[in-house]
Order: structure tokens, then sequence, then C-alpha cells
């Protein structure tokens, strides 16, 4: 069924909601990269001036990161190729490296954690994932009975990647260090891809290894850090000429490293104002949407990154209001890009038990630095007839 109004205008009409996929790339950012693609191109572990050039913009980078997160001047920031080499280093790395057999993770991770943890359940490891509530906040109590000494990571999620519930980690990390609550300490990772405008102090946090994307803050794709506490040993993935201390073997990515702590310091320098519009653009367009009958929100309505609106229409398919949308030039996604395809229900939509009727008509706005509240004034209104024709064909 395809609806009457099909554009032929997309060229000079888009309202781009998809920036928890990915995000355009900063002219700043754009701009500090470009000399690395021609003028200083050498290979950074080359001894001669022109490698050590390149080998000066990876560590002038490296400490730009270091400061942004608070690192100490011993621990790590290892470039790698985004958030799933990052998150495949942490979790896999240190489950081969410490012998131990279990890993601890929850029910609404991101794919490449989920993806990772059942690679090595069929290498005989055991992985335990915790349930979270109704609103996707993981259940503190059932963390803290699940730990044991056999534990070699606990990965939790930061900002959820689907409907933006943000986790309380210094709480989490506060039980995976032993406190009042439990007699194991146990190390403790968290993806934080989409947490680029969240508190990323890493001492604040309490993380022992946290992992970051560039294409979700307005740097380039193929680029991610996984930031390594002193004293960590991982197993590497990758083995060659021994770059990343070791443990992410092959040529750096000179551009793209220069570009992604670009994006970070810029992306923390703006993120109170920042948070601050996009919660206005997030309040209006909750407001109009819930008018629509038969709508709930996903997630947690106050601890919630202020990019992301998980939203469910009963009576509908999320992939066919995404399509529909599309044709009148407002891009979204029915769930995490990278499960898209599936026409099943989400498996984040399962752990918070949302009623099948509504998970399967959810669709996830996800807002940037280009949209604005007369954007979301014409979101409303066609996702309202949107709705409201489909239902009537259904």
């Amino acid at each position: 069924m395809h609806l009457i109004y099909k554009t032929t205008y997309l060229s000079c009409f888009m309202i781009y909601l998809d920036h928890a996929a990915a995000t355009p790339v900063r002219k700043e950012v754009l701009q500090v990269m470009q000399p690395y693609f021609t003028k200083e191109f050498a290979n950074p572990s080359s001894i001669h001036e022109a490698g050590q050039k390149a080998r000066e913009a990876i560590e002038k980078a490296r400490e730009k990161v270091r400061k942004i997160l608070n690192a100490d001047a011993e621990d790590k920031i290892i470039f790698t190729s985004g958030g799933t080499e990052s998150i495949n280093l942490a979790i896999q790395g240190m489950a081969k490296a410490s012998g131990k057999k279990a890993i601890i993770t929850s029910g609404i991770e991101h794919e490449a954690v989920l993806a990772c943890c059942g690679a090595l359940e069929k290498e005989g490891k055991v992985v335990e994932r915790i349930p979270v509530n109704r609103y996707g906040i993981v259940k503190l109590k059932e963390l803290q009975e699940a730990l044991h000494d056999q534990v070699a990571l606990v990965s939790i999620i930061y900002a959820n990647n689907e409907v933006g519930t943000i986790q309380p980690l210094q709480r989490i990390s506060a039980i995976c260090k032993g406190d009042n609550y439990s007699k194991v300490c146990v190390l403790f990772h968290s993806d934080a891809c989409q947490a680029g405008h969240e508190e990323l102090d890493v001492q604040k946090l309490g993380v022992d290894l946290l992992t970051l994307n560039g294409s979700k803050i307005y740097g380039p794709k193929g680029v991610g850090i996984l930031y390594v506490r002193k004293g960590i040993v991982l197993e590497p993935l990758l083995y060659g000429g021994g770059q990343e201390y070791g443990l992410r073997s092959g040529t750096e990515n000179v551009p793209a490293i220069v570009g992604f702590a670009e994006a970070l310091e810029l992306a923390q320098k703006e993120k109170k104002e920042e948070k601050k519009r996009l919660h206005q653009l997030y309040n209006y367009l909750i407001k109009e949407l819930l008018k629509i009958p038969e709508s709930r929100l996903n997630g947690h309505p106050l601890q919630r990154a202020s990019h992301i609106v998980s939203i469910s229409f009963a009576g509908i398919e999320g992939e066919q209001l995404v399509r529909h949308l599309s044709e009148q030039g407002i891009f979204c996604s029915s769930g995490s890009a990278c499960t898209s395809k599936k026409i099943e229900v989400s498996h984040v939509l399962k752990a918070m038990r949302v009623p099948e009727r509504f998970a399967r008509g959810t669709v996830r706005f996800s807002f940037g630095k280009g949209n604005t509240l007369q954007e979301m004034k014409k979101v409303a209104n066609v996702v309202e007839e949107v709705v409201r024709t489909l239902r009537k064909a259904n």
C-alpha cells in the first residue's frame, strides 16, 4: 500500500531525525582532518620526519581525548575502527586475558555487545544478562547477586541507542567495585557511543573501560576509542606491527583520529547548551505525538539522552511508518540502524516488556544540530496523518 502523497521533492526538503545512526561530519572537524589526507599523509610508524609529523598528530589527539575523559597519564586511549571494534576488544580482550569464565551484561545492549557475548558463549564462557525494569534501567539488586569471583567483566550500556534511557553508571560501578552491596571487585565496561553529550569523566563515572564512536558525535565514520584504566591487561584481537600499545595492530587512520578528537572536544564543550536545545525539541515532539490515540513513550521519562525519542503506535508496523515518513522527506528509524532490516520486535523493547501490539509500531526519532522546533511541528503533523492512514488501511 502506497500513500497518495509520495514525495517528488526530496532534493529540496529533508528532515533528518536519525542522528543516533549517523551524524554528518562538522566543518570544523573536516577542516582539521584535511591536511592528513594530502600533505601529512606519511605512515606514523616511519622514523623519518614526515612519519613523525603524523605520529605527533596522533599523540596530540590522544592527549586531547585523555584530557576530556580526565584519564590518568598511565591509562590507555586506544584508537580503533569504531564502536564495534572497541566493544569487542573490551569484552573479548578481557575474557581471554583474564581466564575467568563469566561475563555479565544486560538485555538491552547494542548488537555489538550481544553478538560478542554470544560468540564467547560458543567458546564455553558463561554470559549472564541482567534484567531491566519497564523503563530500561538495569535491576541493581540482580546485578549485585550475579557477581562472583569468576566474572571477568561487567558491560552495561551508558545511553541506550534505541530508547535513550541512561543507566546509573556510578551506582553500577560502586557495586562492581565491592561497596556495601558486594564483596567481589569486578571490572566495569560501558558502551558510551550514544553519550557524547553526557558526562564522560571516567573518574566520576567509575568505569574501567569505556567505548566511544566518532560517527555519533559529528566526527568521521570508521574511528572510535577504547579507554582502558591502567593495570588492565587485554588480549588483542588483531596482530601485526604492535600499534596502539600492541592492542590494535595496523597503520593508524591519522585523519580519522585527528577528526575524532576534535569532534569529541566540540561535543563536550557545547554539551550544556546543546542538551538544553535538544530537550526543548524532545519535549515538544513527545507532547504532540502522545496526543495520537494508543501511543506510548518508551524508556525512562527523565533519566534519558535528550536526543532520542522512542515512541510506539498500536495497530501499525514501525517499518511501514518509517517508509511513509521517508516518502515525505522525514528520515527516522524503526529501531537501531543495525537491526532495522529485521521485521521483528526489538530485543530492547522485549526486555522492557513493552506489549507486542505497541512494540511492533515503534519508531525512533533522534535529533541533531540542524533540527529546529519548526521541523518538529511538521513532523508531528505528518506522523499523525500517516498513523491515521495506516490504521485505516490495516
